[in-house]
């Protein structure tokens, strides 16, 4: 039988944005570091890295924001760097330069982190009127 507790847990951090970033950072170290040392993937692992990691670098410096406005602007930016990341990942996949299923799983929980940005621009958008 599984421990409540711990499930609770789980769905508490795949609901909490900040954590997915996170992870999702530590999903693309990995996934770039595997990358072969040739020119084409420099780009690549380069932009990818920047712009993934940017997603949560963002979102955490929110939590410090001196303002709504300021908190609102970091999450703006988080959402531009997943949808920059979208598409080097989508590019990645479409050119056959990396495993197709490793790229799709990676879009998967992408699109999920953006989504979740996005909601909550929208709903602090809301609040303000």
């Amino acid at each position: 039988m599984s421990n409540p507790v711990t499930n609770n847990r789980i769905q508490d951090l795949k609901s909490n944005v900040r954590y997915r970033a996170f992870e999702f950072s530590k999903k693309i170290l990995g996934f770039v570091q595997a990358f072969p040392n040739t020119k084409i993937y420099w780009v690549f692992q380069d932009q990818l890295l920047r712009s993934a990691t940017s997603i949560g670098a963002n979102l955490y410096e929110a939590k410090s924001a001196s303002s709504k406005k300021d908190f609102m602007r970091y999450y703006e930016i988080g959402l531009r760097s997943g949808n920059e990341s979208l598409y080097w990942l989508a590019l990645l996949k479409q050119s056959d330069l990396v495993e197709v299923t490793e790229a799709s799983e990676l879009i998967k929980e992408l699109k999920e982190i953006t989504y979740m940005i996005a909601s909550s621009l929208l709903t602090m958008r809301n609040k303000k009127r």
